[in-house]
């Protein structure tokens, strides 16, 4: 049984910048006794970058090393993960003039999608009007002074 480290295994993302999100689904993977693995006293520096926000300075974050136990059932997982994180499966798309005309959003599908939030709220403002309009209150009268 050959055992791995972290740091070298996660040299062999295909995504560095989600070595972060692979550490993390590791983590869990051997908390959850899927994955057999030790825990070393080193720290390895994560190949991710950040920025600050408002800054052009960048940073990277480290993470304890770990041995893993290369099985085959590992090795699966690790595919998995790997095809993954590797995808380009971005959010949602924007919705823009631009992103409608270029076909990455379907039209007929938002404004079907969009008419029936209007209708939506529509009918709860409807709704909400009616209950205020019959659930009159009565003023307290007025103290004064005599």
């Amino acid at each position: 049984m050959p055992y791995i480290t972290l740091s070298d295994q996660i040299k062999k993302l295909h995504n560095p910048q989600r070595s972060d999100t692979f550490v993390k689904q590791l983590r869990d993977a051997i908390r959850e006794g899927d994955i057999d693995a030790v825990s070393t006293p080193g720290r390895f520096e994560l190949p991710k970058t950040y920025s600050k926000k408002g800054s052009t300075e960048k940073y990277t974050r480290t993470a304890k090393d770990l041995i893993i136990d290369g099985t085959p059932e590992f090795e699966a997982w690790f595919a998995k993960v790997n095809k993954e994180l590797s995808s380009t499966k971005a959010g949602k798309v924007k919705v823009t003039a631009k992103a409608i005309e270029a076909g990455l959003v379907d039209f007929k599908a938002l404004a079907a999608e969009t008419r029936r939030k209007m209708g939506a709220n529509f009918e709860k403002g409807q709704k909400l009007g009616t209950s205020r309009a019959g659930a009159k209150v009565k003023a307290a009268p007025k103290k004064t002074k005599k």
